[in-house]
């Protein structure tokens, strides 16, 4: 049984990491992409990242042309993953 939360916890981590990184190439790649471009790689970023700057847009209030959701984001996975990584290594040492 320790086996099995060691496992989920290194697959939290490289999802965290994943996402993080996700946000980031499309926060950055946002600067050069033109709107309504059909890139791929764009439109890959935002399928992938969406499901959690979506929600976050629609709390945070706008900041001019800025959008802030992407930090947020980063933070708040950051703190949320690290949360639930930690209890599944508590989980392991457990069993």
């Amino acid at each position: 049984m320790e086996v099995a939360f060691r496992v989920a916890a290194q697959f939290v981590e490289w999802l965290v990491y994943i996402l993080m990184t996700a946000i980031f190439l499309r926060a950055i790649l946002s600067f050069f992409a033109q709107p309504g471009s059909d890139n791929p790689i764009m439109r890959l970023l935002t399928e992938v990242t969406e499901p959690v700057l979506g929600p976050l847009r629609r709390v945070l209030p706008s900041v001019g042309m800025l959008d802030l959701s992407p930090f947020v984001a980063m933070i708040l996975l950051q703190f949320v993953g690290g949360i639930v990584v930690n209890l599944l290594r508590q989980a392991s040492y457990a069993y």
